[in-house]
C-alpha cells in the first residue's frame, strides 16, 4: 500500500465504504458496512466512522465506539465494525486501521480497546491477535471477547 490515511466517513466516501469487497467466507462474520454507517449517525457523539484512503481510494472502514457511561465494560471503548478491502488484506491497512482508533481511544483517556468477533475458520481472531488483543471472555451468543492495552 502507498501512503495510507485516515478520513471522516462523507459524502465522498460513503459508497466505496458500503462497496468493500471482502475475502470469500468473511462476509458471515460482518454486517454490511452500510449498517455501520447507519447506525453511526444515531449516536454522533459517541461513534467515530472512519475510513481507510490509500491515495484517493477507499481500502477500509473502521467504525469506533466510546461511551465511558456504557454498563457493559467491553462497549466503552471498542471496535464496533471494521471492513478491508480484500486486494488491501495483508498490506497494513487493517492494522493501520486498528492503530489509528487505539491513538483515538487514547486522546479520549482509554487504556484499553475492546473487540467481539464470532468465532470459526475465517473469523477476524488471528488478525486482533496478531496485534495483541487478548481474549477476555464470551457473551452469552458465543462471541469471543478480546481487549488490547493501551498502557
Amino acid at each position: 500500500m502507498g501512503n495510507l490515511t485516515l478520513e471522516e466517513l462523507s459524502g465522498r466516501t460513503i459508497v466505496a465504504a458500503n462497496n468493500l469487497t471482502l475475502k470469500r467466507g468473511q462476509e458471515a462474520f460482518i454486517a454490511p458496512p452500510s449498517y455501520a454507517i447507519a447506525e453511526a449517525y444515531f449516536a454522533p457523539n459517541t461513534e467515530w466512522p472512519r475510513v481507510v484512503l490509500d491515495g484517493d481510494t477507499v481500502v477500509g472502514f473502521i467504525r469506533g465506539h466510546f461511551d465511558k457511561d456504557s454498563p457493559q465494560p467491553e462497549f466503552q471503548s471498542c471496535i464496533w465494525r471494521i471492513h478491508i478491502a480484500a486486494e488491501a488484506q495483508g498490506q497494513g491497512v487493517g492494522r493501520f486501521a486498528v492503530e489509528s482508533l487505539a491513538a483515538e481511544a487514547r486522546s479520549r483517556g482509554f487504556d484499553q480497546i475492546t473487540v467481539l468477533w464470532e468465532p470459526g475458520d475465517d473469523s477476524p481472531g488471528e488478525f486482533f491477535h496478531t496485534l495483541g488483543f487478548v481474549d477476555i471472555g464470551e457473551t452469552r451468543y458465543g462471541e469471543t471477547i478480546a481487549a488490547l492495552s493501551l498502557a
